[in-house]
Formats: C-alpha cells, structure tokens, sequence
C-alpha cells in the first residue's frame, strides 16, 4: 500500500501549532487551515477580544485556544514561549503572521514608524523563533522536522508604489532572515520557510484594495484576489509530510502578482 496519499502527505493529527496574529485575516485563515488538516492550534494576538471571536469561530472545526500577547518585545516574545510551554512540552510548527504597516509620503515618513514596524515584524519574528526553539526542537526529527513558516509579502519581493518604507523593507528582511534560518537550523531538524502573500482581502489591505482593487486585481495573472483556501492550502502543504523536504524557500502566493508584473 502506497504511503504517497493525500491523508498521509497532508494530515496534521496529533501536531501542535502556534499562528501568531492568528486572531483576523491571514492568520486566521491559517489557524483554520491547521485545524481542519487536525493540527492543535494556539492563537496568539494583542487584542483579546479579536481572540475570543476567533477562538468562537474556529472552535467548530477543532480544538483551538488563544493567548494574547504584544510581540513587538523580547519581553513580550518571552512571555508567549512561556505560555505556550505551559500548554505543551512540544511544538511542531510555528506560523510568524503577527505584523504591522505604516503609510505616509517620503518626507513625513515619521522614525516612530521604523520602529514600530521592523520591531514587530523583523525582530518579534527572530526573537520568538528563538524563544520557542526548545519546544520545537522537542517536536522535530529528520524524518519529519519542525516547521517555522514566516509570513512576508510581495511588496518585499517588488518596489511596491505605495509609500509604506518599512513595512516593505521590513518583509525583505522576514524573507532573507528565513533563509538565514533554514540554514542555521536545518541541522537541528527544523525547516524554515517563508510564504510571501500577494492580494489578500484584510482589514490590513482594505483601503488599498477600496482604492485601488480593480487595477491591482487586473495586475494578477490570474485575475482575482487570494482566497482563504489559498492561504490555508500553502501552510498546510509546509506544516505536512509533503512539505518535510522544503526550507529556505521564499513562495509567493499571489496569483502571478509579482512574477507578471
């Protein structure tokens, strides 16, 4: 009997997983994408009540809890491994979503801006991974690794033309420090990889697409916006076995955004 089945490539029974950001848009797309493969999940977020309508939603498809956490510290970092260490003795995969923007013209782009971007976006993403390196390091083995999946986005793989400087800066650096990673902690039975996110509708891209939808839907290949199912799809396929031999790797999910433009 053939082990190359959907269920055995695909399933995530009996894993643990941690989606930061997990609470609303890509995240949560994620977080359902992780239970309904049965994965366990843990939702992470700033805001608790974004967490309990989450955790209400999600609930329906599998076993999901939530804890909310600052992640633009080490402090506040160091106290989501914690929490987590609390809930299990092992974590299979880590989801960094967890991320902020900031828009504002060239000459008035404000320093406070830089810092609270790359705060969250680059130094929360390496200083949780590090964070929680024990946990998964007690999930991983060679023949099926622990999984770190970074998010970024195409406006850290193109010069985007809206005026959001460190927030595409900042995606650049999710993406190189991915591979850095991978690199790092191959030998320890971890994969690393990130997923760069093309058009996605969220409360984080809803002006722009108000603004500007059609013209940025007619740039996509394929014509449309992504869907949540393309989203969950892409986690899943890297928290499972099919996705075991895959790190370092930078895959965007955008419907030819990037590669056509």
């Amino acid at each position: 009997m053939t082990e190359l089945t959907p269920t055995n490539l695909f399933t995530l029974e009996g894993k643990t997983a941690l989606v930061t950001g997990g609470g609303r848009g890509i995240g949560a797309m994620i977080a359902e994408g992780l239970l309904g493969a049965g994965a366990r999940v843990i939702i992470a977020s700033r805001r608790q009540d974004q967490l309990d309508e989450a955790v209400e939603q999600l609930s329906a498809i599998g076993p999901v809890e939530a804890v909310a956490a600052d992640l633009s510290s080490e402090e506040g970092c160091g106290g989501l491994a914690d929490a987590v260490g609390e809930r299990t003795d092992r974590l299979d995969i880590l989801v960094n979503n967890a991320g902020a923007t900031w828009g504002a013209p060239m000459a008035e782009f404000p320093d406070s801006a830089w810092d609270r971007v790359m705060n969250l976006n680059v130094k929360g993403v390496f200083q949780l991974t590090v964070a929680l390196l024990p946990l998964l390091e007690a999930a991983a083995s060679p023949d099926d690794p622990a999984r770190v999946i970074n998010i970024g986005s195409v406006q850290g793989l193109h010069a985007p033309d809206i005026e959001n400087y460190s927030y595409s800066a900042s995606k650049a650096a999710v993406h190189h420090m991915s591979v850095v990673l991978a690199k790092k902690l191959g030998p320890r039975h971890i994969t690393v990889n990130a997923v760069a996110p093309g058009p996605f509708y969220t409360k984080m891209m809803a002006h722009t697409l108000d603004t500007f939808g059609e013209e940025i839907t007619a740039a996509t290949a394929l014509g449309r916006l992504g869907q949540p199912a393309d989203m969950a799809g892409v986690a899943v396929f890297l928290s499972g076995r099919a996705g075991s031999y895959v790190t370092g790797a930078v895959i965007p999910v955008d419907g030819g955004f990037v590669t056509t433009l």
